[in-house]
């Protein structure tokens, strides 16, 4: 099997190598844990050798995500100039926002308009990753879990069609619940959580490979760290 490297340090190492190509991996965990930079992190890698990628963003607008991409010094305004990076603003049209962006949806929210823009989007680039940012982002678009479970899968069939390796967020509830609705950790391949605790006063952050099929993982929770330059996984940390 083919594999391909997280962009996350550490991470490789407890995964056995790194994400099995072509597969969906769920990244959920609550506010703040970290899951957007995550995701980012795994896309410009990925651009940075020649892989190029696709961010679609529910939540945040494109150039807050540029914004924020700066503060760990990836250029995302290069790497789209180059053709090896894109973004699907999903997010101006959720919030009743015009858009200036190459890939976006222009008339209103619509999850066969948004599967459009990202097949689109991965034509042109060529992508071999993808990121959707957040599935969470969905829950005020729909009325009713069934309208909504019907979007989720759609986005997964997807995702499978083309064939890239990708990672969905997810918001994680509590602690007994993997993910807000119930569904996203099975219609992926993997999961992986996040966790920002409070310990001795101090807030403190974790991850976890609770799940990924087709592969030997630890199992065992890890501290990692968000530093000027990314993400940060501590193997020998184990907690």
């Amino acid at each position: 099997m083919e594999r391909i490297s997280c962009g996350i340090d550490g991470l490789d190492e407890i995964l056995g190598g790194g994400f099995i190509a072509g597969t969906s991996i769920l990244i959920a965990g609550g506010p703040g844990t970290g899951k957007t930079i995550f995701s980012m992190e795994f896309l410009v890698k990925g651009a940075l050798n020649d892989q190029s990628g696709i961010f679609v963003t529910l939540e945040e607008r494109p150039d807050e995500l540029r914004r924020e991409a700066k503060i760990f010094g990836w250029d995302l305004n290069k790497l789209e100039e180059e053709n090896k990076f894109a973004i699907v603003d999903a997010a101006s049209s959720k919030a009743g926002l015009p858009t200036n962006e190459k890939y976006a949806l222009r008339k209103g929210f619509d999850v066969n308009t948004l599967a459009q823009e990202i097949y689109r989007a991965s034509r042109q680039l060529n992508a071999k990753r993808i990121v959707i940012d957040s599935i969470s982002g969905l829950e005020f678009q729909y009325e009713g879990d069934s309208s909504l479970r019907a979007a989720i899968f759609r986005l997964s069939a997807l995702l499978r069609e083309i064939k890239c390796t990708s990672l969905m967020t997810s918001e994680m509830i509590g602690t007994d619940n993997y993910t807000r609705f119930g569904i996203e950790e099975f219609i992926t391949q993997g999961l992986i959580q996040l966790f920002l605790r409070e310990e001795a006063g101090e807030l403190r952050r974790s991850i976890l490979v609770r799940k990924m099929r087709g592969t030997s993982h630890s199992l065992k929770r890890y501290p990692f760290e968000i530093g000027n330059n990314g993400l940060i996984v501590l193997p020998s940390g184990e907690i």
